[in-house]
């Protein structure tokens, strides 16, 4: 009798364990940060942390995950962002249930990660990875002040056009507002907007930060990207402070945030040394 209570109890307790599908790297990488990487059954082919999720099933790319095979996993929760709103309505109509995210802001990042924490009944790891990035955001503080710094994305060997950088409703503009600086843009143009050579001398940035972190599978060095940026007549030209930040992390609005925050320190502590070294 005790052997079969036992078998049941453990049947319903399996049973009853979470099946997980994570749709951006973002939320995977704060699911596992939860400890609930052990559910996680499927996720997209943009997920490459931790490793373990590499040889997960995947359900597609970001913005189009199959249907087909997200119901064959049989989740019992989908995390999604909100570019998966048709989706999720196809989702809740089969009774699968699912979670909307929104990551942009700070603020939004900090509420993703505490109310999943509150979802998996892991408040307090939760609430300890915001503490850890909100102490990250005040270690910013007074390094440098007012200048202009600009946050580009991908690998140009050319600066004629095509240049995407951090515009004005994105997590990294408020890094930067935070540490008591400005972005460089300033415009109304919202997330990710495409420049030209001319706008970037107009906004004379004094520092740029190049976000690049497939240069290594593009097969290009540093110098590849940071000679075109030392020919432009700009401030940061002049400091030499082109910066590349290389790791993949920097993109994803996570959990590791705190280890990007840590890396744009070390940007303005650069630029403070090279500025004394200059203009003393």
């Amino acid at each position: 009798m005790k052997k079969l209570l036992f078998i049941i109890l453990l049947t319903l307790s399996i049973g009853a364990k979470e099946r997980i599908i994570t749709l951006s790297p973002s939320l995977n990488e704060i699911v596992y940060a939860l400890d609930m990487g052990k559910n996680v059954v499927g996720n997209t082919q943009y997920c490459q942390y931790p490793k373990e999720t590499i040889a997960l099933p995947k359900v597609g790319g970001y913005f189009s995950p199959s249907l087909e095979k997200i119901i064959a996993l049989n989740p019992s929760l989908v995390l999604m962002q909100k570019n998966n709103q048709k989706l999720n309505s196809q989702l809740q109509k089969l009774k699968i249930k699912t979670k909307l995210v929104k990551i942009e802001s700070l603020k939004s990042i900090k509420n993703s990660i505490l109310e999943l924490g509150k979802i998996f009944k892991k408040e307090k790891k939760a609430n300890a990875i915001v503490d850890e990035i909100d102490h990250s955001i005040e270690e910013l503080k007074g390094i440098i002040k007012n200048k202009k710094i600009l946050i580009v994305f991908g690998h140009n060997t050319s600066l004629r056009k095509n240049i995407f950088v951090a515009g004005q409703n994105l997590y990294f503009e408020e890094i930067i507002v935070a540490s008591g600086n400005q972005n460089a843009l300033q415009s109304k143009r919202k997330g990710q907007p495409v420049l030209n050579m001319e706008n970037i001398i107009s906004s004379n940035p004094d520092m740029v930060i190049l976000l690049a972190h497939s240069m290594n599978e593009k097969e290009l060095t540093e110098k590849d990207l940071i000679e075109p940026w030392l020919k432009l007549p700009i401030n940061a030209s002049k400091y030499h402070a082109i910066y590349i930040e290389n790791r993949y992390y920097a993109g994803v609005p996570s959990d590791r945030l705190v280890l990007f925050l840590r890396d744009f320190k070390n940007f303005l502590i650069k630029f403070k040394n090279r500025e004394k070294a200059l203009f003393n």
